[in-house]
């Protein structure tokens, strides 16, 4: 979270930002703002992990468990910066290998996992570790499989569907886990961000289809689509859902009119975050201020990122699409678009038939000025 000018402080809304805010209509995960806290965690405060590390028969474990932990841990203050501090991951580590009752590839990954096999591995997983974990105070279970179980393919998250039986133990139901698996030794502390993000109730920005470009929707510009994108940053709009950012950080735009809003970028800690322009009872246009990442770690500045938010869109079909610019020319800065994505200062985006443009007057290192207009 890097700190902002004074000067960056945020705009007065032109409408209530509930004017703007989106139901979502799946009954799952989706970008509505009618998150079921029932079902999935609510992503404020200190949420306490137990992290517990498996091997099996035909797959014994040969390295330590903190080199596979080390893979992992930095995930807690990679989200606790993306979430402006609002959400922090108190993770404990059970350092030893506990012996899971079956081989590994005996747990379903090469079918896809169904909820029902991944829950029992999450139990297998949970009773093996019981006689040395006291379950009880943790609010989440990371699943850690050792590196030489290649049947243990991908990293799914599990989220107890009530009225079932589940995963109880000390006591406590389990009702949120992560089974990391062979994909964390390469997308490392990102996937916590991403695995984790599903418990909270965002849905996969990828597309699950396989016929074309899985990261057609969102590219490298969010944590829930591409892990190992140069921006993958939560969306202002998921970080509003998730709570992280207040309404006073929001510009609404619900009926016909225009506003001028400074935007300071997703990644700095304050100022106005997002301006939302609504076209329909599930559906939105968002314009934000963007930073990428060079490959040298520093950041970069790249400029207004303009997408459709769509709460009506399950997850894996594109529930949030960002709108492609086309610039002729690098920016100043020197620094690479993402997907040919951000707008630079003199450029816009309209849609005539929603009645939506949305022009960049200016920008600097801190963010742009735009001008968002419904007709």
């Amino acid at each position: 979270m890097l700190a902002v000018p004074p000067s960056a402080v945020a705009a007065t809304a032109a409408e209530k930002p509930s004017a703007c805010a989106l139901r979502g209509t799946t009954g799952w995960t989706d970008e509505g703002h009618d998150t079921d806290y029932s079902v999935f965690k609510r992503p404020v405060g200190t949420i306490k992990v137990a992290m517990i590390f498996v091997d099996f028969a035909d797959a014994p474990a040969t390295e330590s468990p903190a080199d596979d932990a080390a893979q992992l841990t930095p995930g807690a203050d990679w989200l606790r910066s993306a979430s402006y501090g609002k959400a922090r991951l108190d993770i404990t580590q059970h350092q030893r290998w506990v012996r899971m009752p079956h081989k590994s590839t005996d747990y379903g990954y090469e079918r896809g996992l169904s909820h029902e096999e991944h829950e029992a591995y999450v139990k297998d997983a949970v009773t093996a570790a019981d006689p040395d974990v006291d379950f009880s105070p943790y609010d989440m279970v990371y699943v850690v499989a050792t590196k030489n179980a290649s049947a243990i393919s991908f990293t799914p998250t599990y989220v107890y569907e009530p009225g079932t039986a589940g995963v109880v133990a000390d006591g406590n139901r389990i009702k949120w886990a992560v089974t990391f698996g062979q994909d964390m030794w390469h997308w490392g502390k990102k996937l916590v961000a991403h695995e984790t993000g599903h418990t909270f109730g965002l849905p996969d920005l990828y597309a699950f289809d396989t016929g074309s470009d899985g990261h057609r929707f969102v590219g490298g510009w969010d944590v829930m689509g591409l892990i190992g994108g140069a921006g993958p940053q939560y969306f202002a709009w998921e970080s509003w859902k998730l709570g992280w950012t207040d309404d006073s950080q929001v510009v609404c735009r619900a009926s016909k009119g225009s506003d001028t809003v400074r935007l300071t970028a997703v990644e700095y800690g304050s100022g106005t975050k997002m301006a939302v322009v609504r076209t329909g009872p599930t559906t939105a246009y968002v314009v934000e201020s963007r930073r990428a990442v060079r490959a040298d770690g520093d950041v970069c500045s790249t400029g207004a990122l303009v997408y459709k938010v769509d709460s009506s869109v399950v997850t894996g079909e594109g529930p949030i699409r960002v709108m492609d610019a086309k610039p002729s020319a690098a920016p100043a800065s020197g620094c690479r678009p993402l997907d040919d994505a951000p707008y630079w200062a003199g450029e816009s985006f309209t849609d005539s038939a929603a009645g939506v443009r949305i022009e960049v007057l200016s920008a600097d290192g801190y963010g742009e000025t735009v001008r968002i207009t419904k007709s």
